[in-house]
């Protein structure tokens, strides 16, 4: 159940992405941008010195700055370590006992580190609105886009920007700014989430609109 040595690969580029089935666009007074479970123990599963990684790092890195020009709030959300199966729940099925009780492994990467203005949540399931209060949050400063970085694709990215479409919040999943265990799986959750309940796009892409 540990995670699994992803083979490096490179990011997916704006004319490999899927169609649309949706225009929006994403606007500064309505985003937020969200940088999913970017922790040392997830990142750990890469080759941190070769794509996805590198690009992953520095188009994310790129759009919070382009967040805090443009006035977009930044949230994150990190798992605890050390959880009980309790708290795991059926994750423990899957995926066993999770981040060990290690701040390494918990921090979330350097790189990308939470300045203090940004807020962090405490991350329990595949979707970053399960057990938190991000929804509640983007309500009281009156946002409802989601603007979605981080790993992995096809689980929590993927998952988030499912149930953000549900709580009628505009998802936006940066295809270039997200990584996965392979291609494929990458290029699965984007197919995926453009026709069923996102807009994909790139971080070229979300920086011209903000």
């Amino acid at each position: 159940m540990a995670l699994p040595a992803v083979t490096p690969y490179p990011m997916p580029t704006a004319a490999e992405l899927p169609a649309n089935r949706v225009d929006w666009k994403p606007d500064p007074r309505r985003s937020v941008l969200l940088v999913h479970d970017l922790q040392n123990y997830f990142m750990s599963a890469y080759d941190t010195a070769q794509e996805p990684v590198t690009g992953l790092l520095r188009e994310v890195s790129r759009l919070r700055e382009d967040a805090a020009r443009a006035g977009v709030p930044v949230f994150y959300t990190a798992q605890p370590g050390g959880q009980s199966p309790q708290e795991r729940g059926l994750q423990q099925d899957f995926w066993g006992p999770g981040l060990p009780a290690d701040p390494e492994a918990e921090a979330i990467v350097a790189a990308v580190a939470p300045g203090p203005g940004d807020t962090v949540l405490t991350k329990w399931k595949y979707s970053a609105f399960v057990r938190t209060d991000l929804l509640e949050r983007m309500r009281a400063l009156g946002r409802d886009q989601l603007v979605i970085t981080g790993v992995y694709a096809h689980i929590g990215v993927m998952m988030t920007a499912c149930d953000a479409w549900m709580q009628d919040v505009q998802a936006f999943v940066v295809a270039d700014a997200v990584a996965d265990f392979s291609a494929a799986e990458h290029r699965m959750a984007l197919e995926w989430a453009a026709g069923r309940c996102a807009y994909v796009t790139t971080a070229d892409g979300v920086s011209a609109a903000w």
